[in-house]
């Protein structure tokens, strides 16, 4: 070990990260949960011997020793300087060797020329809250719980107890959950908090909405017929669309489903953003289609449904359907450079649209590469190009370009 000498400075700033990250188990094994935790922190590692001292040099010793003289005479209550024995120079004396503290005495130090790391009473008061109630205490929880407001710490609390009393969450959905100030969109933020102090997940629990799927007919003999031509399919309910699609065609934009051109035995299906891949996979007729093609946005949240979506259905489906593969349309390389003049920054409330580090494993070559060039952290001309920008006509002619693969499948004339 090096020999070094802590000033009091260094070790104060030493302390501090201690704090930043014990406080929570300090206050957890404050309540009896968990092994007791200490604050400390080594004052002269390494130097245990004259000889040491001597290879630092006397002038930075003596200059060490009276900062430390200094520091003892105006530290904070509960701070303790643990001394030891030492001979230097022939003489043997006790010197500084480590700095102790409990969370008090550690946050009250250190809250000398910053704002406190911790309000350790607010800590405790969230923690005993907690305890009281039954309530999943470690580290993590008490942390959490920490930063939320008061209106939230209440709603954490009561939907706690309500648990307590209700072993079955089964006959209410995410949104009715009767918890005493808790709002219809409180779960989705709070859940996996909920969950860990309550040794529970009540998401798992409650009542699934069945999925609605929003689907629009394309079929130009179907359009022919004077039959609707949009419709929706809900899962669980009885209910034949009107008729077999040989392509499904997913897209993440309801205007470009509502209008898109008429293209034989073709079905366009609103994705529904991030939870197409969890939805869409498991519909029967999608998975009974020659071919399903997705098109959504030239953005990185674009590509991550499109990758979710192929590996959704690369799995075999509930009923037994094989894997079916998943191509797509205005979404590769050629396509981020022929539609750039529609590039954007921003999103629609003027906030800068950011980078993405995701790695997404199951996209093409083609698509990877306009993946990486909008999502990069690095320069990029600009990180979207929507749906919508695209005409819903050279979307059709791409359609009829994938059929032109498949020969079972002849598109319309597009309009």
């Amino acid at each position: 070990m090096t020999p070094r000498l802590i000033s009091p400075a260094d070790a104060v700033e030493s302390l501090r990260r201690m704090v930043h990250r014990k406080w929570a188990a300090a206050v957890c094994a404050d309540l009896g949960v968990g092994d007791p935790v200490t604050f400390s922190v080594p004052l002269r590692p390494g130097v245990s011997t004259g000889s040491a001292v001597a290879r630092i040099g006397p002038a930075p010793w003596h200059e060490w020793y009276m900062r430390w003289r200094e520091f003892a005479d105006r530290h904070p209550a509960g701070v303790v300087i643990v001394r030891k024995p030492m001979s230097v120079q022939g003489v043997t004396n006790d010197y500084p060797t480590t700095l102790v503290a409990d969370l008090d005495a550690a946050v009250a130090l250190v809250s000398g020329t910053e704002p406190p790391t911790v309000d350790v009473a607010r800590a405790r008061a969230r923690a005993s809250s907690l305890r009281s109630i039954g309530a999943v205490l470690t580290p993590a929880t008490v942390r959490a719980a920490y930063q939320l407001g008061a209106d939230d710490t209440e709603v954490l609390l009561s939907a706690v107890t309500w648990l307590r009393r209700h072993p079955d969450a089964g006959a209410w959905t995410a949104r009715q959950l009767p918890v005493p100030g808790m709002h219809t969109k409180w779960l989705d933020t709070h859940g996996a908090l909920l969950r860990d102090v309550a040794g529970r997940d009540v998401r798992d629990e409650v009542r699934s909405r069945p999925a609605v799927l929003h689907l629009t007919y394309v079929d130009p003999d179907h359009a022919a017929s004077g039959r609707r031509r949009h419709d929706a399919w809900t899962t669980g309910d009885t209910h034949d669309i009107a008729y077999q699609p040989r392509i499904v065609l997913v897209v993440e934009n309801r205007d470009s489903r509502l209008w898109f051109p008429p293209v034989r035995d073709t079905i366009v299906v609103e994705g529904g953003g991030k939870a197409a891949a969890a939805l869409l996979a498991n519909v029967p007729w999608i998975h009974a289609a020659d071919h399903v093609v997705y098109w959504g946005d030239i953005d990185a949240d674009g590509y991550a449904i499109l990758d979710r979506f192929r590996a959704a259905l690369a799995e075999p489906a509930p009923d037994e359907a094989p894997p079916k593969p998943v191509a797509s349309i205005l979404m590769d390389a050629g396509d981020l450079h022929r539609y750039a003049q529609h590039g954007v920054n921003h999103d629609k409330a003027g906030r800068p649209i950011k980078s993405s580090s995701v790695t997404l494993s199951h996209l093409t070559e083609a698509e990877a590469t306009a993946y990486d060039t909008i999502a990069t952290a690095g320069p990029t001309p600009f990180r979207r190009i929507e749906q919508e920008a695209i005409p819903l006509a050279h979307a059709a002619t791409r359609l009829l370009d994938v059929s032109m693969r498949f020969p079972r499948m002849t598109p319309a004339q597009t309009t």
